[in-house]
């Protein structure tokens, strides 16, 4: 009986936030459903067998560069455009997780926020599979999925890989949304970083760094190769530099409550983003 009071009080508790707060969710459906259509439209135009730009372009690292400046600024985009800002741009599950671990964001918020995010990555395909559907299915292409390198230990680089720049991602935007002159320009910091990892590390496990953005694409390939990595190294990655972010936060300023981690570099009319806890329990909490 208990148990099941407590389970329609969560119930409710999580339809309240809905109702509350869908339109804020919606947008995180928008933003990453975009950069899925992006994703998609830019690698057919770079990577197509039938259009100019392979035949004009025969080296393979000049076109991943190329797709990762268009991604690059596709994010950039994204969190600088006013419905970014207002949702605050998570457009992946493993940063809205750190989000929740720094305690800058409920528990409700959180997990709507992550459905969302499936959600609109899976539509984001889906819209170009309707589109496009000889060009999105042709192997240059392939729905564009994230696959660990083709070798014995493929699967084990392709972790590596996803971990170090999971890691390397959250750790950026900490320090950058943390710092008193860079702090607005942190989305430009991570469309650059997007980048750059597009560029090198795309080879090696297709650079996802992001649960959703990979089950976007193999729901529709159905190709699920290596799946549990895509969600274990985006999601360890950047919990450890949230951990280790706010444990150096804490010794330089002797709280955690005022730090920040907006990709945009302010609040703005983000109304999800909350402090859920005082100074007073990090003793407890925080540690």
């Amino acid at each position: 009986m208990v148990l099941a009071v407590t389970n329609t009080k969560k119930i409710k508790t999580m339809l309240n936030a809905l109702k509350k707060n869908w339109t804020v969710y919606l947008i995180e459906a928008w933003g990453l459903g975009l950069f899925m259509i992006a994703a998609v439209g830019f690698v057919i135009l770079i990577e197509h067998p039938s259009l100019p730009i392979r035949a004009a372009v025969p080296s393979d690292f000049v076109r991943r560069m190329l797709i990762g400046i268009v991604m690059g600024l596709t994010a950039i985009g994204i969190i600088y455009s006013g419905w970014g800002k207002r949702s605050g741009a998570h457009i992946n599950p493993a940063v809205t997780l750190a989000q929740y671990q720094l305690n800058r964001i409920n528990g409700q918020d959180a997990v709507w926020y992550m459905v969302f995010q499936f959600v609109g990555s899976i539509v984001g395909i889906a819209f170009m599979q309707i589109l496009l559907p000889t060009y999105i299915a042709d192997p240059s292409v392939n729905y564009v999925v994230t696959t660990p390198i083709a070798t014995d230990n493929g699967i084990f680089v392709a972790f590596f890989c996803e971990i170090t720049m999971s890691f390397m991602m959250l750790t950026t935007v900490l320090h950058v949304s943390n710092h008193k002159t860079w702090a607005n320009y942190t989305g430009y910091f991570v469309g650059f970083t997007a980048a750059l990892f597009i560029t090198f590390a795309a080879p090696f496990s297709g650079m996802s760094i992001n649960p959703a953005r990979t089950v976007g694409s193999a729901f529709w390939a159905n190709v699920w190769s290596g799946m549990w990595l895509y969600f274990a190294a985006p999601i360890s990655g950047m919990q450890i530099a949230a951990w280790v972010y706010r444990k150096q936060y804490r010794v330089r300023n002797g709280e955690c409550e005022t730090l920040k981690m907006h990709l945009s570099g302010s609040q703005h009319a983000c109304s999800v983003y909350e402090v859920l806890w005082h100074s007073r329990m990090e003793n407890t909490v925080m540690r």
